[in-house]
């Protein structure tokens, strides 16, 4: 069994494909695609030769890294977003920092922006209190506090190997061990919280998650959906609250949100207003009770 194999999930990513490939060259490779229109599958088959390629219905971004994993021969998968490469010798310090730690589930690298500078990617899990520092504006109050930035880890620097919570998904090593005993990701979450929910049940399962800033990724950050998305983002920490919280918190969580959007509604203009008018709407009409 080798030690790595890589999973790429890709819709339409194709300007920064070839450079998230060729950073991991070398390794087994899988390429999940999802149904690109902007000739992904050419320059793959033409530049990666070597790399498998698997075509199915674009049923969101968890579902794809299963095929993927569910077909890889490694000791661990790396699921790497399509808009994300890696610098040199960063893969092989995840797992050596995973095998000097039998516990780790999950192993997460820095990630940095094409800028260089830290995309911040450390996370606390979702409950109503998190989401409200974040939708009622206080995070803004204190940006680099626990208290009110506990969903972004405000308080945490980036620079120091710890455990957390979990972590945003665009480079994830994870212990193959681990995720057999667990389970791979919940389907049913589209896109967004899907990760959340995969950590938060390993810590459940007395596994660990933790942040290796040794190892850098660069990542460009929300290229394959643009930003497109928001009532998914909604439709997943509803999901969360449910499954992990319970109905009621999660009913809580959607009086908050729905609160918090009409808010936004009445102060921003253009796209956000729409995106804040959309949120609106699914968020009326939801039955939190068919998220659990």
């Amino acid at each position: 069994m080798s030690d790595v194999s890589v999973v790429v999930v890709t819709y339409n990513a194709r300007p920064w494909l070839e450079r998230c490939l060729e950073s991991v060259r070398g390794h087994e490779t899988i390429v999940v695609d999802h149904g690109s229109t902007d000739g992904t599958l050419e320059l793959v088959r033409e530049r990666f030769p070597d790399a498998r390629v698997l075509e199915q219905e674009n049923v969101g971004m968890g579902a794809g890294n299963n095929a993927g994993m569910r077909v890889a021969g490694g000791r661990y998968f790396f699921l790497l977003n399509p808009d994300a490469w890696v610098t040199d010798g960063a893969l092989e310090r995840l797992v050596a920092f995973a095998d000097a730690r039998p516990s780790a589930a999950v192993v997460a690298p820095r990630l940095r922006n094409t800028d260089g500078s830290l995309q911040r990617s450390v996370r606390g899990f979702p409950t109503v209190w998190r989401l409200a520092t974040e939708y009622l504006f206080l995070r803004k109050l204190a940006p680099r506090t626990r208290l009110l930035n506990p969903l972004y880890a405000g308080h945490f620097r980036h620079d120091h190997a710890r455990e957390v919570d979990w972590v945003s998904g665009a480079a994830l090593l994870v212990r193959r061990e681990a995720a057999d005993e667990v389970g791979l990701f919940d389907e049913s979450y589209f896109m967004f919280s899907e990760e959340a929910d995969w950590m938060f049940r390993f810590h459940e399962a007395d596994w660990s998650v933790w942040f290796c800033p040794d190892a850098e990724v660069v990542h460009v950050g929300g290229a394959s959906h643009g930003g497109r998305l928001y009532v998914e983002n909604l439709r997943g920490q509803l999901r969360f609250l449910a499954k992990h919280r319970g109905v009621r918190e999660a009913e809580r969580g959607r009086r908050m949100l729905l609160f918090a959007l009409r808010l936004r509604v009445r102060l921003f203009r253009g796209e956000r207003r729409q995106s804040y008018r959309d949120g609106v709407r699914f968020l009326a009409s939801v039955d939190v009770r068919s998220l659990s």
